[in-house]
């Protein structure tokens, strides 16, 4: 009997470079045969938190080649116990025979895959001169992020701000390596003006970003806010941008910060200006104009997944 290959965080963590898997994933949005369900969204009691966890199933068929579904649970109280909040498997399999070809652990695949899409995102609506990057929250994300998006912006100036200012440091700390300057600051009012990108990743169910204090220019990249009732950016901030969306499958129906100001009729969908299979296929266009502000909100999509596993599935196959 064939043993099944097991990808693991640390094989994916040593083997992504960023540049590369953004552009996997730009070839992948731009595919028209990948096909995508809707992902199933359960939550369920955890007494011992005292909040609801989540359980998230993503599957993504190519068909004739590859399909995969990513199991994942998301426990928001996690980082009380020295735990990822994500945590998971993704189960690669062949299109064709439907046998399983690699199983891949989900929490190095998702925060590769998530920060990459960020970059994509910012290659069309960040401005190119971009230099300095604002990094709010400090889960297993924030490292991710800040390098995908240096990896397509001139950035040489990193701010991070944290609820807890020890990690803030950690995380400045883990990046010593890269060429740019990194700085726990303690203020996200004060720090946000001197940011031409804005990258927010955490679980606030209240805006941590407000509109009045962005400026001209600057791109807002909000990862986090995966429910509806949570959400990184106020009213104001959505009105004052142009905004965008991973995809308007999930984009329109999960995280508060596009949900909550649909309901309220602060924007209509017509407003928002594109999702990346659009911006990826070149049939919408991103940022205009240097002084436009730019919004981007991710929740997150099964096309990812399939894309980046197999990208590290034939990594890990040619490595042998």
């Amino acid at each position: 009997m064939t043993t099944i290959p097991f990808i693991s965080d640390l094989f994916i963590a040593e083997n992504c470079h960023y540049q590369t898997l953004i552009e996997v994933l730009r070839k992948g949005f731009s595919n028209t045969e990948i096909e995508v369900p809707m992902r199933h969204h359960h939550d369920f009691p955890n007494p011992e938190e005292k909040t609801d966890s989540t359980l998230l199933l993503m599957p993504a068929f190519h068909p004739g080649n590859n399909l995969g579904v990513k199991i994942v649970t998301v426990s928001p109280n996690n980082g009380n116990h020295n735990l990822p909040s994500i945590q998971g498997i993704y189960v690669y399999l062949d299109a064709h025979l439907g046998h399983v070809k690699a199983i891949l652990e989900a929490k190095a695949l998702t925060a590769a895959r998530t920060a990459a899409v960020s970059a994509l995102a910012s290659s069309y609506l960040s401005r190119p001169d971009s230099t300095t990057l604002f990094m709010i929250g400090t889960g297993a994300l924030a490292t991710n992020l800040v390098r995908a998006h240096a990896s397509v912006r001139p950035i040489t100036k990193v701010y991070v701000w944290g609820r807890n200012s020890d990690k803030a440091k950690q995380v400045c700390d883990s990046l010593k390596e890269y060429p740019f300057v990194c700085e726990a600051v303690e203020s996200i009012e004060n720090t946000i003006p001197k940011a031409d990108i804005i990258s927010c990743a955490t679980l606030s169910k209240t805006p941590l970003v407000l509109g009045e204090w962005l400026q001209q220019g600057q791109h807002l990249d909000l990862v986090g806010a995966y429910k509806k009732d949570m959400r990184e950016a106020d009213d104001v901030a959505i009105t004052k941008a142009s905004v965008f969306i991973d995809t308007y499958q999930g984009g329109l129906k999960e995280s508060g910060d596009i949900v909550i100001p649909l309901q309220n009729n602060v924007i209509k969908v017509t407003d928002i200006k594109a999702d990346l299979f659009e911006l990826c296929s070149g049939t919408k266009k991103g940022r205009t104009t240097d002084t436009e502000i730019t919004y981007f909100k991710s929740v997150g999509h099964a096309l990812e997944d399939l894309v980046a596993a197999a990208h590290f599935y034939q990594e890990f196959s040619t490595s042998k």
